[in-house]
């Protein structure tokens, strides 16, 4: 398992949302370029990214500061929010993402979504964002009316390797992770799955760690936000906790 420290960009800046809602922003930094480098310097291998503007607009519209953050550091990044087309995966790509993160075109443009993963392959994720088992889409703004795993077995079938799934209830709220879902996706999914949405502390990332354990292959990494910035979570410590 690994950390993925994680950065929502905002109007250039560094976010957190609670449960995706866009009127309950806290932001933590200014700077997101500064912030990716104060997560490399307590030794984060990983950064997970998500363009909030893009996710509603589908524009990438922060792409310029994504750039700057992977030209600023060594980090591997996970991004996502607003990739809707083959010229801006490209675009990510060649400005060094480690891997891009694909939601709402999972779901709204599949045509798109089997194009890119024939092109890019496991430089894809799939990103399953949910609501009591239901897929949201546009930024969380939107129900599909699509089960989440579902979507997860036919991303698999597409030939999708990664997923990174987020639990929007939780996400942003601190109220603590229920690993036993991140299990159950991974048994739909096939593969691994990114554990994202609701780290409070220490104690979600060794119930993650310890789930992997009983059931190995299926948790790769979790996304941790606001329990890093509110210091309920120390970079360090969750680091060697996954690493263990």
């Amino acid at each position: 398992m690994y950390l993925l420290p994680a950065i929502d960009i905002l109007d250039g800046k560094a976010v957190r949302l609670g449960q995706g809602d866009y009127e309950r922003v806290t932001v933590y930094n200014d700077d997101p370029v500064e912030q990716a480098k104060i997560f490399e310097d307590a030794g984060a291998e990983w950064l997970h990214m998500v363009d909030l503007d893009g996710a509603k607009s589908g524009n990438a519209d922060n792409i310029r500061v994504v750039e700057a953050i992977m030209k600023a550091t060594n980090l591997k990044v996970e991004i996502g929010g607003g990739i809707r087309s083959l010229p801006v995966i490209e675009r990510l790509v060649n400005a060094g993402a480690t891997r891009c993160v694909l939601g709402t075109a999972l779901v709204r443009d599949r045509d798109f979504a089997q194009a890119a993963i024939e092109k890019y392959g496991y430089m894809l994720a799939a990103g399953i964002d949910a609501k009591s088992g239901e897929v949201a889409v546009s930024g969380w703004l939107e129900d599909s009316g699509i089960d989440a795993f579902e979507l997860a077995r036919k991303m698999s079938a597409m030939g999708y390797r990664h997923l990174v799934y987020t639990d929007i209830a939780r996400d942003g709220m601190q109220t603590g992770i229920d690993e036993h879902v991140y299990v159950e996706m991974a048994k739909a999914f096939g593969h691994p799955v990114i554990a994202s949405g609701g780290v409070a502390g220490m104690d979600d990332i060794v119930r993650l760690v310890q789930a992997e354990a009983e059931n190995p292959g299926s948790i790769e990494g979790v996304i941790a936000g606001r329990a890093i910035y509110e210091d309920a979570l120390i970079v360090e410590e969750a680091i060697a906790a996954c690493e263990e």
